[in-house]
């Protein structure tokens, strides 16, 4: 269950907005929020389900060993099959990651329960981020720091917003400035940038002085801050510029792929969200028209299938266009692992990729 994340999750560009999983998730703020976002927003190897055009059974998603499941305005946890595991008593649940999940109660805070029902990390934090690479960000009174799986407060919260680790280091940011730091706390890149993201593909995007370029995990600067805009690698090219459809590779060579009355997203799995005339579709990596541009909305591929909004409302279409999810939810996020939230009658719920809905009126 998202609240604001402070990207941009169209394009992956920075913004000012922060993702902060807060108590007034409790009181109703979440649709709202989801709203905002959409406002804001336009996100291997053997081919999956979803990729080929097939929709993924039940059977196909047995890794999700306990999914997130609301029954009215309380959550739970439940099996694939939608048995109760957990009963519903939280005011909030995200699905598991690394074996915990998030839980909140209202009055009381954020925490973790593990895989049996256990609260293993009490509620006591104003908000929690899901486990990544065994660190989780949690906050408390307005400061970020990071928790072990044991509940150990191994970073002090003393920063005013971090991201989740990523390939082994961790934006953070304090009094307007953003670093990197490492796992052991250290800030291996000084806080002296205006703006950037998580490292992906070994490199991270960071601004200073409204001008966009690249760095490593070093902190040197591989390519050159001069861009009015940009987002992370993705499979080995970034988007750069806030508008248009201009792209490089990791040694700075530039390629437009499209036209400049395109607007274009990042690649993923192996498409790029395009936008012409105030619709959305999709192209590949050589400019090819995959999916026309008919939608009001969308976002990226991931786990083979896109959300996307047509008439004010949203569901899920393969590589081929076809919708396999119908577009019948007020707003749909995009697919993490198996499972998508989407609001329905002003609230949020998980979906599975076969459309299984866990959740009730």
């Amino acid at each position: 269950m998202c609240l604001p994340s402070d990207r941009n999750p169209m394009f992956n560009l920075r913004s000012n907005r922060g993702r902060v999983l807060t108590l007034a998730a409790l009181i109703g703020v979440t649709f709202l929020t989801m709203l905002f976002s959409l406002e804001a927003c336009g996100r291997l190897g053997k081919e999956s389900p979803a990729e080929a055009g097939q929709l993924q059974s039940p059977a196909e998603t047995q890794h999700l060993k306990l999914i997130p499941y609301r029954k009215g305005e309380k959550w739970g946890f439940c099996d694939v099959n939608k048995k109760l595991v957990l009963q519903p008593k939280y005011d909030f649940a995200d699905p598991f990651s690394e074996g915990l999940a998030g839980v909140g109660l209202n009055g009381q805070g954020f925490g973790f329960v593990d895989e049996n029902g256990k609260e293993i990390i009490p509620l006591k934090y104003d908000f929690v981020e899901p486990f990544s690479e065994g660190m989780a960000s949690v906050g408390l009174n307005k400061k970020s720091g990071f928790i072990d799986k044991s509940g150990k407060e191994v970073i002090p919260l003393k920063y005013d917003f971090v991201d989740p680790f990523s390939e082994g280091m961790a934006r953070v940011k304090l009094k307007n400035k953003v670093g990197f730091m490492d796992k052991s706390g250290k800030e291996v890149i000084p806080l002296q940038y205006d703006d950037g993201d998580s490292f992906s593909e070994g490199l991270a995007v960071v601004e200073m002085n409204d001008k966009w370029g690249f760095i490593d995990k070093n902190g040197k600067e591989i390519i050159p801050l001069k861009y009015d805009g940009g987002s992370s690698f993705s499979e080995g090219m970034a988007r750069v510029g806030f508008f248009g459809c201009a792209f490089i590779d990791k040694t700075g060579k530039e390629e437009e792929v499209l036209s400049h009355e395109y607007v274009c997203g990042e690649f993923s799995e192996g498409l790029i969200l395009v936008k012409l005339n105030d619709k959305w579709g999709f192209f590949d990596k050589t400019g090819r028209q995959v999916i026309p541009p008919k939608y009001d909305f969308g976002f990226s591929f991931s786990d083979g299938l896109a959300a996307v909004e047509m008439n004010d409302k949203s569901g899920f279409i393969d590589k081929t266009g076809r919708e396999v999810i119908p577009l019948k939810y007020r707003h749909a996020e995009s697919f993490s692992k198996g499972l998508a939230e989407v609001t329905v009658n002003n609230k949020s719920g998980y979906i599975g990729r076969d459309g299984t809905e866990y959740f009730e009126p």
